[in-house]
């Protein structure tokens, strides 16, 4: 790949030396596929995992052409991305914590017409949005803190942390996306989340405790695992206004 990336000899070599050092591939190339997409990746941010196509290919399945989606801790938008192309026609919103993040999400997602914001989960969201998302994906930090220091040097060095750390538990950032979920979606929408095998029972227990109907599925073949919060079909709770 990278023989067939660099233009010169020149080039090659420092490709090679940069790969060697620990960056990630997909950050010297500048791209990452994923579900047939070329996703740019920019230094600094959280490379697209290939066993987040199953939370694509979760979304895809549950969406319709028009729907409104939400690509929340978006990284690169790879994962709004792929869910747009495969459907054709979305409307497309992403938001992420890393100004870095949004800059390249915004690339991305500008073929599918998609917009990126800089926020803390969905605080830049458009409030326009409130109560019209039908699916909401998220792929949140889910490494407990702990564990981080048994990742990948190149994960663990050359990833934002921010995009890495759940803290304790792992589910520090899921919990914060579950609670405010309702207010977002539209009646019957979904709420994807991708999780860890062992911490989907607590994941299942926050989105019932938000009032979603959840359900786990997985793929050994990905070793992925989606718990996916379905909205009841009549929105309730629409007194309480606008999420702020």
């Amino acid at each position: 790949m990278l023989i067939s990336a660099a233009r010169t000899p020149s080039e090659l070599a420092t490709m090679v030396d940069r790969r060697v050092g620990g960056l990630p591939l997909e950050v010297v190339l500048g791209w990452a596929e994923f579900r047939g997409l070329r996703i740019a990746v920019d230094p600094g941010v959280f490379v697209p995992r290939q066993r987040s196509r199953f939370l694509a290919e979760q979304a895809v399945s549950l969406a319709r052409p028009g729907a409104v989606v939400v690509d929340l801790c978006c990284g690169s938008g790879a994962l709004g991305a792929a869910v747009a192309a495969a459907l054709g026609r979305v409307e497309l919103y992403a938001a992420d914590i890393d100004p870095v993040a949004v800059r390249c999400a915004r690339r991305n997602i500008a073929a599918a017409g998609g917009r990126a914001y800089v926020g803390d989960l969905y605080s830049s969201l458009p409030a326009t949005v409130a109560g019209r998302v039908d699916i909401l994906i998220v792929n949140a930090p889910y490494v407990p803190t702990g564990a981080i220091e048994l990742m990948p040097a190149e994960a663990r060095e050359h990833e934002p942390q921010v995009a890495l750390d759940g803290g304790p538990e792992g589910l520090d950032v899921q919990r914060r996306v579950i609670a405010t979920a309702p207010l977002w979606l539209a009646p019957g929408g979904h709420l994807l989340i991708e999780t860890g095998e062992h911490q989907a029972p607590r994941t299942v227990e926050a989105m019932a405790e938000s009032g979603l109907v959840p359900r786990v599925v997985g793929s050994e073949e990905s070793n992925a695992t989606v718990v996916i919060g379905t909205g009841p079909a009549l929105q309730r709770g629409a007194e309480s206004g606008v999420p702020a």
